[in-house]
Protein backbone atom coordinates (compact mmCIF):
# COMPACT_ATOMS: atom_id res chain seq x y z
CA UNK A 1 0.00 0.00 0.00
CA UNK A 2 1.08 3.43 -1.08
CA UNK A 3 0.28 6.69 0.54
CA UNK A 4 -0.55 9.13 -2.47
CA UNK A 5 1.23 11.53 -0.61
CA UNK A 6 4.33 9.90 -1.07
CA UNK A 7 3.52 9.75 -5.46
CA UNK A 8 2.09 13.37 -5.23
CA UNK A 9 5.46 14.21 -4.16
CA UNK A 10 7.07 12.39 -7.00
CA UNK A 11 5.43 13.43 -9.52
CA UNK A 12 5.59 17.06 -7.98
CA UNK A 13 9.12 16.82 -8.76
CA UNK A 14 8.71 18.67 -12.20
CA UNK A 15 7.37 21.75 -10.53
CA UNK A 16 8.20 24.84 -11.87
CA UNK A 17 10.92 26.55 -9.79
CA UNK A 18 9.02 30.22 -9.00
CA UNK A 19 10.41 33.23 -7.46
CA UNK A 20 7.74 35.99 -7.35
CA UNK A 21 9.33 39.54 -7.11
CA UNK A 22 7.61 42.96 -7.75
CA UNK A 23 8.31 46.48 -7.69
CA UNK A 24 7.50 49.01 -5.39
CA UNK A 25 3.69 49.66 -5.45
CA UNK A 26 3.73 53.04 -2.95
CA UNK A 27 2.61 55.75 -5.57
CA UNK A 28 -0.12 53.83 -7.58
CA UNK A 29 -2.45 57.20 -7.46
CA UNK A 30 -5.28 54.66 -6.49
CA UNK A 31 -7.83 55.67 -3.86
CA UNK A 32 -8.05 52.30 -2.52
CA UNK A 33 -12.31 52.42 -2.32
CA UNK A 34 -12.47 48.75 -3.55
CA UNK A 35 -10.16 47.60 -0.64
CA UNK A 36 -12.09 49.69 1.90
CA UNK A 37 -15.67 48.59 0.74
CA UNK A 38 -14.52 44.81 1.28
CA UNK A 39 -14.62 44.56 -3.38
CA UNK A 40 -11.51 43.14 -5.00
CA UNK A 41 -12.05 44.97 -8.54
CA UNK A 42 -10.00 42.76 -10.92
CA UNK A 43 -10.01 43.70 -14.68
CA UNK A 44 -9.04 41.11 -17.06
CA UNK A 45 -8.02 40.99 -20.91
CA UNK A 46 -11.16 39.25 -22.04
CA UNK A 47 -14.67 38.17 -20.85
CA UNK A 48 -15.10 34.24 -19.43
CA UNK A 49 -16.40 32.49 -22.37
CA UNK A 50 -17.93 30.23 -20.13
CA UNK A 51 -17.56 29.82 -16.06
CA UNK A 52 -18.43 25.81 -17.26
CA UNK A 53 -16.43 23.89 -14.36
CA UNK A 54 -15.09 21.16 -16.71
CA UNK A 55 -13.46 24.11 -19.10
CA UNK A 56 -11.37 25.09 -15.79
CA UNK A 57 -8.41 24.14 -17.08
CA UNK A 58 -9.06 27.22 -20.40
CA UNK A 59 -7.29 30.18 -19.09
CA UNK A 60 -9.78 32.83 -19.50
CA UNK A 61 -12.39 30.23 -17.54
CA UNK A 62 -10.10 28.69 -14.82
CA UNK A 63 -8.98 32.27 -13.42
CA UNK A 64 -12.57 32.54 -12.57
CA UNK A 65 -13.76 29.76 -11.79
CA UNK A 66 -11.44 27.13 -10.11
CA UNK A 67 -10.99 27.02 -6.52
CA UNK A 68 -13.28 30.40 -6.71
CA UNK A 69 -16.52 29.09 -7.29
CA UNK A 70 -15.41 25.05 -7.73
CA UNK A 71 -13.00 23.29 -5.85
CA UNK A 72 -10.71 20.32 -6.73
CA UNK A 73 -10.14 17.22 -4.45
CA UNK A 74 -7.15 18.13 -4.26
CA UNK A 75 -4.50 20.94 -5.24
CA UNK A 76 -0.84 21.29 -6.41
CA UNK A 77 0.94 24.33 -4.71
CA UNK A 78 1.87 26.17 -7.91
CA UNK A 79 5.71 26.74 -6.15
CA UNK A 80 6.64 23.47 -4.17
CA UNK A 81 4.80 20.79 -6.91
CA UNK A 82 3.49 18.89 -4.04
CA UNK A 83 -0.49 17.89 -4.12
CA UNK A 84 -2.11 19.25 -1.06
CA UNK A 85 -5.92 18.78 0.43
CA UNK A 86 -8.76 20.31 -0.70
CA UNK A 87 -11.86 18.55 -0.50
CA UNK A 88 -10.19 15.24 -0.09
CA UNK A 89 -8.00 14.69 3.11
CA UNK A 90 -6.07 11.56 2.17
CA UNK A 91 -5.75 9.25 -1.06
CA UNK A 92 -4.56 6.21 -0.97
CA UNK A 93 -3.05 3.42 -4.03
CA UNK A 94 -5.02 0.26 -2.77
CA UNK A 95 -4.14 -1.73 -5.51
CA UNK A 96 -1.67 -0.79 -8.25
CA UNK A 97 -4.63 0.04 -10.68
CA UNK A 98 -6.76 1.79 -7.73
CA UNK A 99 -7.16 4.90 -5.66
CA UNK A 100 -9.24 5.40 -2.46
CA UNK A 101 -10.05 8.87 -1.82
CA UNK A 102 -11.41 10.16 1.89
CA UNK A 103 -13.96 13.45 1.58
CA UNK A 104 -13.71 16.15 4.32
CA UNK A 105 -16.55 16.13 6.27
CA UNK A 106 -19.24 18.72 6.60
CA UNK A 107 -18.39 20.48 2.82
CA UNK A 108 -21.89 22.15 1.51
CA UNK A 109 -22.42 23.61 -2.07
CA UNK A 110 -23.45 27.20 -1.84
CA UNK A 111 -26.98 26.50 -2.12
CA UNK A 112 -26.73 24.99 1.00
CA UNK A 113 -26.97 21.17 0.31
CA UNK A 114 -24.51 18.62 1.16
CA UNK A 115 -21.09 17.69 -0.81
CA UNK A 116 -20.85 13.65 -0.41
CA UNK A 117 -19.06 10.87 -2.53
CA UNK A 118 -21.89 10.49 -4.89
CA UNK A 119 -21.39 14.03 -5.94
CA UNK A 120 -17.78 13.54 -6.50
CA UNK A 121 -18.21 10.68 -8.86
CA UNK A 122 -20.48 12.29 -10.79
CA UNK A 123 -18.11 15.15 -11.69
CA UNK A 124 -15.42 12.79 -12.07
CA UNK A 125 -17.55 10.89 -14.21
CA UNK A 126 -18.57 13.77 -16.43
CA UNK A 127 -15.20 15.87 -16.71
CA UNK A 128 -13.17 12.53 -17.39
CA UNK A 129 -15.63 9.93 -18.91
CA UNK A 130 -17.84 11.75 -20.71
CA UNK A 131 -16.96 12.61 -24.22
CA UNK A 132 -19.80 13.94 -25.52
CA UNK A 133 -19.63 17.71 -23.88
CA UNK A 134 -16.16 17.78 -25.44
CA UNK A 135 -14.51 19.37 -21.97
CA UNK A 136 -10.94 20.61 -22.30
CA UNK A 137 -10.24 19.11 -18.63
CA UNK A 138 -10.88 15.69 -20.40
CA UNK A 139 -8.97 16.37 -23.71
CA UNK A 140 -5.87 17.53 -21.76
CA UNK A 141 -6.02 15.10 -18.75
CA UNK A 142 -7.80 12.52 -19.23
CA UNK A 143 -7.39 11.99 -23.22
CA UNK A 144 -4.96 9.12 -23.45
CA UNK A 145 -6.07 6.89 -19.36
CA UNK A 146 -9.08 5.06 -21.14
CA UNK A 147 -12.35 5.16 -18.99
CA UNK A 148 -12.15 5.69 -15.34
CA UNK A 149 -14.35 2.94 -13.26
CA UNK A 150 -15.79 4.71 -10.28
CA UNK A 151 -17.39 3.94 -6.78
CA UNK A 152 -19.02 5.70 -4.22
CA UNK A 153 -18.85 2.94 -1.35
CA UNK A 154 -19.96 5.39 1.42
CA UNK A 155 -20.87 9.30 2.32
CA UNK A 156 -17.32 10.20 2.09
CA UNK A 157 -15.38 7.30 0.44
CA UNK A 158 -14.49 7.65 -3.26
CA UNK A 159 -12.59 4.77 -5.46
CA UNK A 160 -11.59 5.31 -8.60
CA UNK A 161 -10.02 2.13 -10.74
CA UNK A 162 -8.20 2.60 -13.65
CA UNK A 163 -7.45 0.44 -16.90
CA UNK A 164 -3.68 0.46 -16.10
CA UNK A 165 -0.97 0.98 -13.28
CA UNK A 166 -1.44 4.98 -13.39
CA UNK A 167 0.84 6.81 -11.08
CA UNK A 168 -0.46 10.46 -11.75
CA UNK A 169 -3.83 9.55 -11.29
CA UNK A 170 -4.25 12.13 -8.24
CA UNK A 171 -2.74 14.74 -10.17
CA UNK A 172 -4.81 14.54 -12.66
CA UNK A 173 -7.67 14.01 -10.67
CA UNK A 174 -6.75 17.93 -9.15
CA UNK A 175 -7.86 19.27 -12.60
CA UNK A 176 -11.20 18.27 -11.79
CA UNK A 177 -13.64 21.39 -10.08
CA UNK A 178 -16.25 19.49 -7.60
CA UNK A 179 -20.20 19.72 -8.51
CA UNK A 180 -23.55 18.69 -7.39
CA UNK A 181 -25.03 15.42 -8.66
CA UNK A 182 -27.35 16.90 -10.91
CA UNK A 183 -25.26 19.06 -13.00
CA UNK A 184 -26.32 18.56 -16.48
CA UNK A 185 -24.00 15.86 -18.60
CA UNK A 186 -25.34 16.91 -22.11
CA UNK A 187 -25.01 20.28 -21.87
CA UNK A 188 -22.16 22.77 -20.46
CA UNK A 189 -23.30 25.10 -17.82
CA UNK A 190 -22.27 28.37 -17.87
CA UNK A 191 -23.33 29.26 -13.91
CA UNK A 192 -22.07 26.47 -11.54
CA UNK A 193 -23.14 25.79 -8.28
CA UNK A 194 -19.74 25.16 -6.28
CA UNK A 195 -18.19 24.61 -2.79
CA UNK A 196 -15.82 27.17 -3.29
CA UNK A 197 -15.58 30.00 -0.90
CA UNK A 198 -17.56 32.54 -3.60
CA UNK A 199 -20.65 32.43 -5.33
CA UNK A 200 -21.88 34.36 -8.83
CA UNK A 201 -23.96 37.09 -7.62
CA UNK A 202 -24.52 38.31 -10.92
CA UNK A 203 -23.10 38.73 -14.60
CA UNK A 204 -24.52 40.95 -16.91
CA UNK A 205 -22.64 39.50 -20.09
CA UNK A 206 -20.34 42.11 -21.96
CA UNK A 207 -20.15 44.28 -18.96
CA UNK A 208 -19.70 42.95 -15.17
CA UNK A 209 -19.28 39.33 -13.67
CA UNK A 210 -19.62 39.32 -9.58
CA UNK A 211 -18.73 37.36 -7.27
CA UNK A 212 -19.97 36.55 -3.54
CA UNK A 213 -19.08 35.01 -0.40
CA UNK A 214 -21.51 33.34 1.73
CA UNK A 215 -21.80 31.80 5.06
CA UNK A 216 -21.46 28.27 4.76
CA UNK A 217 -18.03 27.65 3.03
CA UNK A 218 -16.35 25.17 4.92
CA UNK A 219 -12.72 26.87 5.06
CA UNK A 220 -11.81 29.91 6.21
CA UNK A 221 -13.41 33.46 5.52
CA UNK A 222 -11.97 34.85 2.65
CA UNK A 223 -10.61 38.35 3.16
CA UNK A 224 -12.96 39.92 0.16
CA UNK A 225 -16.62 39.69 1.00
CA UNK A 226 -17.32 40.52 -3.37
CA UNK A 227 -15.10 40.26 -6.21
CA UNK A 228 -16.24 42.64 -9.26
CA UNK A 229 -14.23 41.54 -13.26
CA UNK A 230 -14.77 43.72 -15.80
CA UNK A 231 -12.68 42.95 -18.64
CA UNK A 232 -10.57 45.51 -21.41
CA UNK A 233 -9.05 44.21 -24.50
CA UNK A 234 -6.07 46.93 -24.52
CA UNK A 235 -3.19 46.27 -21.51
CA UNK A 236 -3.35 50.34 -21.32
CA UNK A 237 -6.35 50.78 -20.21
CA UNK A 238 -5.98 47.50 -17.83
CA UNK A 239 -3.21 49.50 -16.96
CA UNK A 240 -4.55 53.05 -16.61
CA UNK A 241 -7.32 51.44 -14.51
CA UNK A 242 -5.31 50.12 -11.87
CA UNK A 243 -3.22 53.55 -12.15
CA UNK A 244 -6.24 55.53 -11.71
CA UNK A 245 -8.23 53.76 -8.71
CA UNK A 246 -10.78 52.00 -11.01
CA UNK A 247 -9.19 49.02 -10.19
CA UNK A 248 -7.59 46.93 -8.06
CA UNK A 249 -5.71 44.43 -9.98
CA UNK A 250 -5.26 43.94 -13.94
CA UNK A 251 -3.66 41.03 -15.27
CA UNK A 252 -1.86 39.78 -18.53
CA UNK A 253 0.04 43.52 -19.15
CA UNK A 254 2.57 43.96 -21.12
CA UNK A 255 5.75 45.62 -20.14
CA UNK A 256 5.18 48.88 -21.92
CA UNK A 257 1.33 49.30 -20.59
CA UNK A 258 2.22 51.74 -18.77
CA UNK A 259 1.40 49.88 -15.21
CA UNK A 260 4.59 51.99 -13.24
CA UNK A 261 4.78 51.80 -9.88
CA UNK A 262 2.12 49.15 -9.28
CA UNK A 263 3.70 46.59 -11.58
CA UNK A 264 4.63 43.18 -10.81
CA UNK A 265 6.34 41.11 -12.67
CA UNK A 266 6.07 37.45 -12.50
CA UNK A 267 7.47 34.08 -14.72
CA UNK A 268 4.26 31.93 -15.39
CA UNK A 269 4.37 28.42 -16.96
CA UNK A 270 2.80 29.76 -20.43
CA UNK A 271 4.79 28.93 -23.67
CA UNK A 272 3.61 30.16 -27.17
CA UNK A 273 3.78 28.76 -30.01
CA UNK A 274 2.15 28.49 -33.92
CA UNK A 275 0.04 25.20 -34.92
CA UNK A 276 -0.16 24.09 -37.79
CA UNK A 277 -2.36 22.01 -39.91
CA UNK A 278 -0.22 19.27 -41.21
CA UNK A 279 -3.06 18.18 -44.10
CA UNK A 280 -3.52 20.57 -46.20
CA UNK A 281 -1.03 22.76 -48.74
CA UNK A 282 1.33 24.70 -48.38
CA UNK A 283 1.59 23.59 -44.75
CA UNK A 284 1.44 19.78 -45.40
CA UNK A 285 4.59 19.98 -47.01
CA UNK A 286 7.56 20.05 -43.48
CA UNK A 287 10.09 21.99 -45.57
CA UNK A 288 7.05 25.54 -45.56
CA UNK A 289 6.66 24.19 -41.82
CA UNK A 290 10.52 24.42 -41.18
CA UNK A 291 10.76 27.55 -43.17
CA UNK A 292 7.67 29.44 -40.87
CA UNK A 293 9.61 28.35 -37.49
CA UNK A 294 13.10 29.71 -39.19
CA UNK A 295 11.37 32.79 -40.10
CA UNK A 296 10.21 33.72 -36.41
CA UNK A 297 12.46 36.44 -34.98
CA UNK A 298 12.09 35.17 -31.86
CA UNK A 299 14.84 37.19 -29.77
CA UNK A 300 13.46 40.12 -31.86
CA UNK A 301 9.82 39.55 -30.59
CA UNK A 302 10.67 39.35 -26.93
CA UNK A 303 12.86 42.53 -26.90
CA UNK A 304 11.21 44.58 -29.22
CA UNK A 305 7.50 43.76 -28.25
CA UNK A 306 7.80 42.29 -25.16
CA UNK A 307 10.26 44.03 -23.18
CA UNK A 308 12.54 41.27 -22.63
CA UNK A 309 9.51 39.35 -20.58
CA UNK A 310 10.20 36.01 -21.96
CA UNK A 311 12.59 33.61 -23.40
CA UNK A 312 12.81 32.07 -27.11
CA UNK A 313 11.07 28.13 -26.60
CA UNK A 314 12.56 25.13 -28.13
CA UNK A 315 9.46 23.20 -27.16
CA UNK A 316 6.02 22.97 -25.89
CA UNK A 317 6.89 22.80 -22.42
CA UNK A 318 9.72 25.19 -20.21
CA UNK A 319 12.43 23.98 -17.38
CA UNK A 320 11.68 22.17 -14.60
CA UNK A 321 8.79 19.87 -16.40
CA UNK A 322 9.60 16.12 -16.34
CA UNK A 323 10.47 15.46 -19.90
CA UNK A 324 11.79 18.91 -20.88
CA UNK A 325 14.55 18.16 -23.13
CA UNK A 326 17.75 20.20 -22.07
CA UNK A 327 19.69 19.40 -25.38
CA UNK A 328 17.16 21.13 -28.01
CA UNK A 329 17.50 25.00 -28.53
CA UNK A 330 15.28 27.45 -29.96
CA UNK A 331 15.33 27.15 -34.02
CA UNK A 332 17.89 30.01 -35.43
CA UNK A 333 16.20 32.66 -37.01
CA UNK A 334 17.51 32.25 -40.77
CA UNK A 335 15.38 34.26 -43.18
CA UNK A 336 17.85 32.78 -46.38
CA UNK A 337 17.30 29.18 -45.16
CA UNK A 338 14.22 29.78 -44.74
CA UNK A 339 13.87 31.30 -48.43
CA UNK A 340 15.94 27.85 -49.93
CA UNK A 341 13.22 25.49 -48.49
CA UNK A 342 10.31 27.67 -49.92
CA UNK A 343 11.98 27.34 -53.40
CA UNK A 344 12.65 24.31 -52.61
CA UNK A 345 9.51 23.21 -52.09
CA UNK A 346 8.09 24.99 -54.85
CA UNK A 347 10.27 23.79 -57.86
CA UNK A 348 9.20 20.07 -56.49
CA UNK A 349 5.38 21.87 -57.60
CA UNK A 350 4.04 22.77 -53.80
CA UNK A 351 1.74 25.52 -53.88
CA UNK A 352 3.98 27.08 -51.72
CA UNK A 353 1.50 30.45 -52.88
CA UNK A 354 -1.66 28.70 -51.65
CA UNK A 355 -2.96 31.74 -48.86
CA UNK A 356 -3.18 29.70 -45.03
CA UNK A 357 -4.71 31.68 -41.97
CA UNK A 358 -2.69 33.09 -38.64
CA UNK A 359 -5.47 32.91 -36.00
CA UNK A 360 -4.98 34.63 -33.32
CA UNK A 361 -6.68 35.07 -29.93
CA UNK A 362 -7.42 38.81 -29.32
CA UNK A 363 -5.58 39.94 -26.09
CA UNK A 364 -4.04 36.01 -25.86
CA UNK A 365 -0.76 37.51 -24.49
CA UNK A 366 0.51 41.15 -24.66
CA UNK A 367 1.31 42.26 -28.30
CA UNK A 368 0.02 39.50 -29.92
CA UNK A 369 -1.32 41.09 -32.97
CA UNK A 370 1.83 43.04 -33.24
CA UNK A 371 3.83 39.82 -32.93
CA UNK A 372 1.64 38.26 -35.83
CA UNK A 373 2.31 40.94 -37.99
CA UNK A 374 6.24 40.48 -37.89
CA UNK A 375 5.60 37.12 -38.72
CA UNK A 376 3.38 37.75 -41.35
CA UNK A 377 6.01 40.15 -43.03
CA UNK A 378 8.64 37.94 -43.01
CA UNK A 379 6.02 35.02 -44.44
CA UNK A 380 5.65 37.03 -47.27
CA UNK A 381 9.58 37.99 -48.35
CA UNK A 382 10.07 34.11 -48.23
CA UNK A 383 7.08 33.69 -50.65
CA UNK A 384 4.26 32.29 -48.74
CA UNK A 385 0.74 34.04 -48.11
CA UNK A 386 -0.44 34.30 -44.89
CA UNK A 387 -3.88 36.07 -44.43
CA UNK A 388 -4.34 37.29 -40.55
CA UNK A 389 -7.40 36.85 -38.56
CA UNK A 390 -8.28 37.87 -34.81
CA UNK A 391 -10.88 36.33 -33.06
CA UNK A 392 -12.55 36.40 -29.51
CA UNK A 393 -11.97 33.28 -27.12
CA UNK A 394 -15.09 31.48 -27.88
CA UNK A 395 -14.66 31.78 -31.93
CA UNK A 396 -10.77 30.83 -31.77
CA UNK A 397 -11.17 27.84 -29.49
CA UNK A 398 -13.40 26.43 -32.05
CA UNK A 399 -9.90 26.08 -34.26
CA UNK A 400 -8.42 25.12 -31.25
CA UNK A 401 -10.18 22.37 -29.79
CA UNK A 402 -11.72 19.54 -31.46
CA UNK A 403 -14.31 19.07 -32.47
CA UNK A 404 -12.58 20.88 -35.09
CA UNK A 405 -14.48 23.47 -37.42
CA UNK A 406 -14.65 21.74 -40.47
CA UNK A 407 -13.09 22.62 -43.77
CA UNK A 408 -11.28 25.63 -42.60
CA UNK A 409 -8.22 25.31 -44.29
CA UNK A 410 -4.53 25.62 -44.29
CA UNK A 411 -3.89 27.20 -40.54
CA UNK A 412 -1.32 28.57 -38.23
CA UNK A 413 -3.17 29.26 -35.19
CA UNK A 414 -1.61 30.56 -32.16
CA UNK A 415 -1.54 28.82 -29.04
CA UNK A 416 -0.13 29.72 -25.62
CA UNK A 417 0.03 26.03 -23.43
CA UNK A 418 1.13 25.91 -19.56
CA UNK A 419 1.69 22.85 -18.35
CA UNK A 420 0.60 23.48 -14.58
CA UNK A 421 1.01 19.78 -13.44
CA UNK A 422 4.79 19.11 -14.08
CA UNK A 423 4.95 16.61 -16.48
CA UNK A 424 5.08 15.97 -19.97
CA UNK A 425 2.34 13.78 -20.04
CA UNK A 426 -0.16 16.00 -19.38
CA UNK A 427 1.24 18.07 -22.79
CA UNK A 428 2.03 15.22 -25.60
CA UNK A 429 -1.32 13.43 -25.39
CA UNK A 430 -3.66 16.51 -26.52
CA UNK A 431 -0.92 18.05 -28.55
CA UNK A 432 1.38 15.89 -30.54
CA UNK A 433 -1.02 12.37 -30.40
CA UNK A 434 -2.71 11.76 -33.62
CA UNK A 435 -6.36 12.33 -32.01
CA UNK A 436 -5.19 14.79 -29.18
CA UNK A 437 -8.03 17.14 -28.24
CA UNK A 438 -5.31 19.78 -29.62
CA UNK A 439 -3.16 18.07 -31.83
CA UNK A 440 -4.23 18.70 -35.90
CA UNK A 441 -1.00 15.85 -36.94
CA UNK A 442 1.14 13.19 -35.63
CA UNK A 443 2.85 10.24 -36.20
CA UNK A 444 2.34 6.43 -35.70
CA UNK A 445 6.04 6.54 -34.61
CA UNK A 446 5.34 9.33 -32.05
CA UNK A 447 2.07 7.81 -30.92
CA UNK A 448 4.01 4.72 -30.15
CA UNK A 449 6.68 6.89 -28.37
CA UNK A 450 4.12 8.57 -26.50
CA UNK A 451 2.48 5.51 -25.50
CA UNK A 452 5.53 4.14 -24.12
CA UNK A 453 6.75 6.57 -22.32
CA UNK A 454 3.14 7.00 -20.22
CA UNK A 455 3.80 4.12 -17.32
CA UNK A 456 7.73 5.31 -16.61
CA UNK A 457 9.21 6.49 -13.79
CA UNK A 458 12.26 8.23 -12.77
CA UNK A 459 15.12 8.74 -15.20
CA UNK A 460 13.48 6.44 -17.73
CA UNK A 461 10.27 8.68 -17.79
CA UNK A 462 12.59 11.71 -18.29
CA UNK A 463 14.40 10.19 -21.11
CA UNK A 464 10.96 8.81 -23.10
CA UNK A 465 9.70 12.12 -22.96
CA UNK A 466 12.42 13.98 -23.79
CA UNK A 467 12.47 11.74 -26.46
CA UNK A 468 9.12 12.40 -28.04
CA UNK A 469 9.76 16.30 -27.74
CA UNK A 470 12.63 15.22 -30.01
CA UNK A 471 11.07 13.23 -32.47
CA UNK A 472 8.03 15.88 -32.79
CA UNK A 473 10.23 19.00 -34.00
CA UNK A 474 12.61 16.54 -35.96
CA UNK A 475 9.75 14.22 -37.84
CA UNK A 476 6.33 16.42 -37.31
CA UNK A 477 7.39 19.75 -37.22
CA UNK A 478 3.61 20.78 -35.96
CA UNK A 479 4.67 23.06 -33.92
CA UNK A 480 7.04 26.81 -34.14
CA UNK A 481 7.57 27.08 -30.63
CA UNK A 482 7.86 31.04 -29.79
CA UNK A 483 8.63 31.89 -26.60
CA UNK A 484 8.17 30.78 -22.37
CA UNK A 485 6.49 33.24 -21.30
CA UNK A 486 6.65 36.26 -18.64
CA UNK A 487 4.12 38.22 -17.18
CA UNK A 488 3.23 41.39 -15.60
CA UNK A 489 0.35 42.26 -13.40
CA UNK A 490 -0.95 45.65 -11.67
CA UNK A 491 -1.48 45.52 -8.25
CA UNK A 492 -2.80 48.45 -5.91
CA UNK A 493 -1.42 49.64 -3.15
CA UNK A 494 -4.14 48.43 -1.47
CA UNK A 495 -3.48 45.48 -2.27
CA UNK A 496 -1.74 42.60 -0.58
CA UNK A 497 -1.11 39.59 -3.17
CA UNK A 498 2.04 37.90 -4.44
CA UNK A 499 1.40 36.32 -7.95
CA UNK A 500 2.89 32.62 -8.59
CA UNK A 501 3.07 30.85 -11.64
CA UNK A 502 -0.39 29.40 -11.41
CA UNK A 503 -1.90 32.82 -11.51
CA UNK A 504 -2.56 33.27 -15.46
CA UNK A 505 -4.51 29.83 -15.00
CA UNK A 506 -6.16 30.19 -11.45
CA UNK A 507 -5.97 33.53 -9.64
CA UNK A 508 -7.70 32.60 -6.11
CA UNK A 509 -9.82 35.10 -4.22
CA UNK A 510 -8.61 33.65 -1.00
CA UNK A 511 -4.76 34.77 -1.40
CA UNK A 512 -5.95 38.54 -1.59
CA UNK A 513 -6.22 40.36 1.10
CA UNK A 514 -6.49 43.89 1.95
CA UNK A 515 -2.91 46.10 2.69
CA UNK A 516 -2.69 47.55 6.50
Amino acid sequence: MNKTRTTALIAASAALSVIASGCSVANSGGNGSGAASGTLRIVLPQEPPTLEPCEASLTATGVVTRSNITEPLLERNPTSGALEPKLATEWTQTEPTLWTFKLRPGVKFSDGSEFTSEDAVKAIDRTANNTTLACNVQGYVFGQTGPLTLAAPDATTVTIKTQEADPLLPLRVSFIEMTKRDISTTEKVREPIGTGPFKIASWTAGQKLTLSSWDGYWGAKPAYTTAEYQWREEGTVRAAMVVNGEADVATNLGADDGAGDTAVQYPNNETTALRFTNDQAPLNDIRVRQAIDMLIDRDGIITSLFGGLGKPASQLIGPGVIGYNEAMTPTKYDPAAAKALVDAAKADGVPVGTQFRIIGRTSQFPKIAESIELMQSAFAQAGLNAKIEMMDTSAQLKYQLRPFVPDAGPIALMVMHGNQAGDAAFTVGQYFATDGAQSTGGTPDLDAKIKAAAPLTDAARQAAYADVFKTQTDAVRGFAFLANMEAVLARAKTVDYTPDAATGDEMRLADFKPKA
